[in-house]
């Protein structure tokens, strides 16, 4: 892979991973449209490491008084919305996590054509505008429920088709059930760090299999592909968490309709 191939995808990463509109959809379609090999599934890991430490680094303390808070829970009985909200995003991560890695690892050449991709950026695209129309705002970030954070953790299973977005349907489940936007936003960001590092942990050994063969310029790339995403996506965490006080969702919808449009005329003309 070149350097500026690796950083274009890393900034691609970086947007696309955070805001509603599918990161693999892009990590797939981009060297499809461009004529480049396909990203491997190590690099790909590597870019969303890098989301996930952008995601690691802005709600660190976030995530110590979470770990802190869950372990007051379970050895001391006290009750915080730390301790509580540790332990919903450890039971929403277990069965979206199992349904999405079987799909992933049955149905991922059927979902990786490019026609599933636009379809799904498209009717994802037109749910999330009108469930994030109507649903009315009923509950901040502290006031989850259980069932809440537990459906939004089971809808990540759907995350495994290119198109629909982890955190696009995350956001959409949380909109549907009455969660504020910017609250939405951030548990949607929280609950996708454990299943990208479980990803990460998982694809160790390939990691270190194509650091082990790769040129000084691969190297150079895989790297650069990592900070780019990780920049971006700090830069996007911030933007989004701010816009979404007052802006709607309403924007990413229609950029993915746009973009599913786009790639069908591209498949057909």
């Amino acid at each position: 892979m070149e350097i500026y191939q690796a950083i274009i995808l890393g900034i691609v990463q970086g947007l696309t991973e955070l805001l509603p509109i599918s990161s693999s959809a892009h990590l797939t379609l981009i060297p499809q449209i461009f004529h480049w090999n396909a990203v491997p599934d190590s690099f790909d890991v590597a870019l969303h490491f890098g989301t996930l430490l952008a995601i690691g680094i802005f709600f660190f303390k976030d995530w110590i008084n979470l770990i802190i808070g869950g372990a007051k829970k379970v050895f001391k009985k006290e009750d915080s919305v730390d301790g509580r909200m540790f332990w919903y995003i450890v039971a929403a991560t277990i069965p979206g996590g199992i349904i999405g890695f079987i799909l992933d690892k049955y149905a991922e050449d059927i979902l990786s054509k490019p026609l599933i991709i636009a379809i799904a950026l498209i009717v994802m695209g037109i749910i999330l505008y009108i469930v994030d129309k109507k649903a009315p705002t009923k509950t901040e970030y502290k006031d989850m429920t259980f069932k809440q954070t537990f459906l939004i953790g089971l809808s990540q299973a759907l995350a495994f088709i290119p198109g629909v977005s982890r955190s696009g349907v995350t956001m959409t489940t949380g909109r549907m059930m009455g969660v504020s936007r910017e609250s939405a936003a951030k548990y949607s960001f929280m609950l996708s760090a454990p299943i990208v590092l479980a990803a990460t942990v998982f694809k160790i050994g390939d990691f270190i299999d194509y650091l082990t063969v790769a040129t000084s310029t691969g190297i150079i790339a895989f790297i650069l592909g990592v900070l780019t995403s990780f920049i971006v996506g700090i830069l996007v965490i911030k933007f989004l968490l701010e816009y979404l006080k007052k802006g709607s969702f309403k924007i990413f919808a229609v950029y993915r309709v746009i973009v599913g449009l786009l790639v069908i005329a591209w498949i057909f003309f």
